[in-house]
């Protein structure tokens, strides 16, 4: 029986502190009295987001006191705090117990942050349970369904609470005409809403609406379903397409960081495919604000799994800023401002739960509302990232400068970097991009060089601080300072992070100096690298002549000579080379290449996972025909047809309950329905039967060009009418 958190329980039981990872979140003290849950807390010390160790937790807990389970619960929403089904799981836990304060405060926690449709049907089944006995409680539930569905209606999944909704309203009570009038126009309404709503089942759905209409009034019901009609099969059709998108997308897992798995990638394309959708307007509704909620919805259920992905937070952001700036254009002032607020509650959600590690949305947030002009705000964001533990603050450190230099002055700046400086945590890369600032936007060369030197007296071993300040004085054109800067580099540097100094010494002496100064540096690092370069000496005289990526041998001379560059410029040879060839490569007679297929003749594969209406063989999707492709480029594409949308099934159904019409008499002798002349059968019958089946007649297996030695027939209607007019 598990106890409270820090006694001794159990026999063999183990006190265990749960770690966590670079977050610290209060290391709260969890028991576990059975074998395997003493694995699953050992492995989740290595690995916190493991979620078949929490669920080995999870039932555990199922069967231990409130109190103790609690603790788990707590750990569990901090680790996923994006994670719908675990606040569930810790809601219901709460509610079981009636500890319905509790319930209060995680509502307030996560039920607008969480869009889970199953965490908002927890909440109307919360308030259902604690405010029935109030005497306003129909009020209650009202407006806790229609907050409900503000939040939630648009998911595909909502028709529950979209039929609970409807059915709630029928149950009210209704006393006089003017409160059943009133219940019958908010039923409808809600059932208007709902038929427009790409969900599942919406079609019985539309089924119920045509009921209701019908039993409250027969005559106004066929006007009312009509108006409804057309926007009904355009939400039929986007739900359709819906589930077609969304095929293959797995919902309801927890974020967890990034892992590059091929499981991930294929989740993340696919929601990155149902996004785009949603951002083409599938509902072709001129109504920004609905198109607008309905792409943050997309968003929001892929942050629910894919929460560790700085782009998708960056993106979503980024999408509301650019609606909230169409507005603006527009004249839309508040609802430019309402979206604006929006997007900077997104960040404010990212950077403060389980991305508040992540420097590049710290750098958007800050300069979305440095666009915004609240500089204060933006400074604050970027205190905020430096007040992190177990960080790198340098380049947090670098853009902090160039914002305070937009927003106020160098002077700022210039304080910003004393802070740099007085961090422990910073690296070199704060007194470049310092001293470059104060060269470009001050122009003070004086002050640049004062920064780099002294970062020098700090950072002298450090081979790419030294390459950055030879670049600042080459560009001054500094010779001096800068053959003063290689020897007192040189003469200090340990020897395996000169190499790359020495290239770019040589490479200077190269382009300023003359040949004896450049003989002499060469002899120097031959002299120093002794060892390294014996045998490759030819190695320092390509370094003296080549220029970029040009060289002056072919690569295969330089793989066989040996030869390794001594900058990064030349670390990059081989790849340089293997791109572009030297002359005397491509005057070399080039090798017979092998014959190969065309091609362009080839119809690409496209591999499909049996979709409805595909070929049957298997292997990817055939062409259609000549003739079928050539009618579909006459044809007018898909997105000109408006509407109005058949309904097929009633239009079959109305096709098989018809009654065709008998056709009318022509008035003209029926000469296939039986004898002719009143004629009722005989041989003259017969042969007129089969005459109109495709029987010869007598004397016609023989061939002969008179065709009037055959005798006409006795009953000859058409030679009678003829021998009657010359009569």
């Amino acid at each position: 029986m598990m106890q409270a958190a820090g006694q001794v329980v159990g026999n063999g039981a183990v006190e265990r502190r749960m770690s966590s990872d670079h977050i610290k979140d209060g290391g709260v003290t969890f028991w576990s009295t059975t074998e395997r849950g003493i694995k699953a807390e050992l492995r989740l010390q290595h690995h916190p987001y493991d979620t078949e160790s929490w669920g080995v937790l999870i039932r555990e807990a199922q069967n231990t006191p409130l109190e103790t389970s609690r603790v788990l619960c707590e750990k569990l929403v901090r680790r996923f705090p994006n994670a719908g089904r675990y606040w569930r799981l810790y809601i219901e836990q709460e509610m079981k117990h009636k500890n319905y304060e509790q319930v209060e405060k995680l509502f307030q926690k996560c039920l607008i942050k969480v869009l889970n449709i199953d965490l908002w049907k927890c909440y109307l089944s919360y308030v259902k349970e604690t405010k029935s006995s109030l005497q306003n409680f129909r009020d209650k539930m009202q407006q806790a369904y229609e907050f409900a569905l503000d939040k939630v209606g648009v998911d595909f999944n909502s028709y529950q609470i979209w039929l609970d909704y409807v059915n709630f309203l029928k149950s009210g009570e209704a006393v006089g005409s003017y409160a059943e009038n009133r219940k019958i126009i908010n039923i409808r309404k809600v059932y208007q809403r709902a038929v427009v709503t790409p969900i599942i089942n919406l079609e019985a759905l539309w089924r119920e609406y045509n009921a209701f209409e019908q039993s409250v009034n027969k005559l106004l019901a066929k006007k009312l379903i009509d108006d409804k009609t057309r926007d009904y099969m355009n939400a039929r059709r986007v739900s359709k397409e819906y589930e077609a998108i969304t095929r293959g997308l797995v919902r309801g897992n927890p974020s967890v960081p990034v892992q590059g798995t091929a499981d991930e990638i294929k989740q993340l394309q696919i929601w990155k495919k149902y996004i785009a959708w949603e951002k083409s307007n599938p509902l072709r509704t001129e109504d920004t604000a609905l198109l607008t909620k309905r792409v943050v919805y997309s968003y929001e259920q892929c942050l629910q799994t894919m929460g560790f992905h700085p782009n998708i937070w960056c993106e979503a952001s980024l999408y509301l800023e650019k609606v909230s700036q169409k507005l603006m254009d527009k004249g839309d002032m508040q609802g430019s401002k309402v979206l604006g607020d929006e997007t900077a509650a997104m960040y404010e959600r990212a950077i403060t739960g389980i991305m508040k590690h992540s420097m590049l949305l710290y750098f958007a947030y800050a300069d979305f509302e440095e666009g915004r002009m609240k500089f204060q705000k933006a400074k604050e964001i970027y205190e905020k990232y430096l007040a992190l533990e177990d960080i790198d603050p340098t380049l947090v450190y670098i853009q902090f400068m160039k914002f305070a230099r937009r927003s106020e002055s160098v002077k700022e700046s210039r304080a910003i970097f004393k802070k740099a400086r007085e961090d422990s945590r910073t690296n070199f890369h704060v007194f470049i991009s310092a001293a470059l600032m104060e060269y470009y936007c001050s122009k003070d060369k004086a002050v640049a060089f004062k920064i780099f030197e002294l970062g020098l007296k700090k950072y002298m071993n450090e081979t790419d601080y030294v390459l950055a300040y030879v670049d600042y004085l080459s560009h001054l054109n500094d010779d001096n300072n800068t053959r003063v800067l290689f020897e007192k580099v040189l003469s200090s540097m340990p020897k395996d992070k000169a190499s790359e100094v020495w290239g770019k010494f040589l490479e200077f002496e190269t382009t300023s100096g003359d040949l004896a100064s450049l003989v002499k540096v060469e002899n120097r690092k031959l002299e120093i690298y002794r060892e390294e370069l014996e045998g490759h000496e030819t190695s320092v005289l390509v370094d003296r002549y080549k220029y970029l990526d040009l060289f002056p041998c072919t690569s295969l001379e330089l793989k066989i000579m040996g030869y390794v560059g001594s900058t990064k410029q030349n670390g990059n040879a081989p790849s340089m080379l293997s791109s572009v060839p030297s002359q005397s490569e491509q005057n070399e007679e080039k090798p017979v290449k092998y014959p190969r297929p065309d091609t362009s003749q080839m119809t690409p594969f496209k591999p499909a996972a049996g979709a409805v209406g595909l070929h049957s063989v298997p292997g990817g999707v055939f062409p259609v025909p000549p003739v079928a492709a050539h009618l579909m480029t006459l044809l007018p594409p898909p997105s000109c047809f408006q509407g109005p949308f058949v309904m097929v099934d009633d239009f079959i159904q109305l096709t098989l309950e018809s009654e065709i019409p008998e056709p009318a008499p022509s008035g003209l002798p029926d000469t296939e329905m039986g004898p002719l002349n009143g004629v009722e059968g005989g041989e003259d019958g017969i042969e007129v039967d089969q005459n109109k089946r495709g029987v010869k007649r007598p004397g016609a297996d023989h061939e002969s060009d008179d065709e009037s030695s055959a005798a006409p027939p006795e009953n000859d209607i058409y030679r009678s009418r003829q021998q009657k007019r010359v009569h």
